[in-house]
């Protein structure tokens, strides 16, 4: 015959300790596995960090080596003596002012031009209702599928025949008419997310789509046009391309095509590797100065690009 317990406290305390003891065990096995993922995650880190700054550092050693010791066996991570001659002998071999000079202008002005006219073409498709808008879209989201080799003769032939030819014209100019699709669809998803309720607050205190787009929008899509603003620097302080093609004279060159002088100016020469990466870690200074000043505008706008909604 089974006994019934009297105290109702020996049934559920059991089932109450089970309850509260697994809980408690899986927390510490999760606990436990936190250090070996943190350690994992932060190795990683570490690899891809070394992997990214390896190059760096081998540049600014061999930037403040001798000629002849750039290729002693084995090398050597610290040179013997600090060179720091080279990072004024190697501009001035290839008159490091001047090519700056002409860089800034160009990069200056291919950006105004680039992130206006994409900022403009944006809040038109976005903002106003017209028909082919769809339609406008779709051809400048479908040009971004097209290499930008694949215009360079026709675009050669114009310029040269409208006497552009050896100008900077044809580096500046085409930024003035929307010359980036990623630009333009990258400011119209901006202006998607914007609520129409702030265009007819503004209509309705008398503005016009102008005075809307630049004292409104512009402000509320900063870190959409920064983004734009660094990447069209980018672009334009690193294109060897396209100046190579359209420019003959070498007082115009840009330091892209400038920094060329170092690889082969003659048949059969060695070049001056300490001149050139001397050289070129202050080429490369500009674009480094303007990611860090204005990085937390650059990630916030490529983060915030996927949570944008269409309408």
């Amino acid at each position: 015959m089974t006994t019934l317990p009297t105290d109702p406290a020996e049934t559920v305390a059991p089932a109450v300790t089970a309850a509260v003891d697994t809980p408690g065990k899986e927390q510490q096995r999760s606990t436990g596995k936190r250090p070996v993922r943190t350690t994992a995650w932060y190795a990683t880190a570490l690899f891809i960090c070394a992997v990214m700054i390896v190059p760096l550092l081998w540049m600014i050693t061999i930037g403040l080596k001798s000629r002849n010791a750039v290729f002693e066996v084995p090398p050597r991570l610290l040179p013997h003596e600090f060179n720091w001659r080279n990072f004024i002998d190697g501009p001035e071999a290839i008159h490091f002012p001047r090519l700056l000079f002409n860089s800034t202008i160009i990069t200056l002005l291919s950006v105004l031009g680039g992130v206006m006219t994409a900022m403009m073409a944006g809040y038109a498709l976005a903002r106003l209702r017209f028909p082919g808008r769809k339609l406008w879209f779709y051809l400048f989201v479908g040009s971004m599928l097209l290499p930008g080799v694949v215009g360079l003769i026709p675009l050669f032939q114009l310029y040269k025949s409208i006497g552009w030819y050896d100008t900077w014209l044809p580096l500046i100019v085409p930024a003035f008419f929307g010359g980036n699709p990623l630009f333009i669809f990258l400011a119209r998803q901006y202006f998607l997310a914007i609520p129409y309720s702030i265009d007819e607050a503004a209509k309705i205190d008398g503005a016009g789509h102008l005075r809307i787009f630049v004292s409104v929008m512009l402000p509320l899509t900063r870190p959409a046009w920064i983004t734009m603003a660094i990447l069209a620097f980018q672009a334009s302080w690193n294109d060897f391309l396209n100046p190579l093609v359209y420019l003959y004279s070498a007082d115009k060159w840009p330091l892209s095509v400038g920094m060329a002088q170092f690889v082969s100016p003659f048949a059969g020469q060695t070049p001056n590797w300490s001149y050139y990466m001397a050289t070129n870690l202050l080429y490369m200074l500009p674009p480094l100065i303007l990611f860090f000043a204005a990085q937390r505008y650059f990630i916030q706008g490529l983060g915030s690009l996927g949570s944008t909604t269409q309408k």
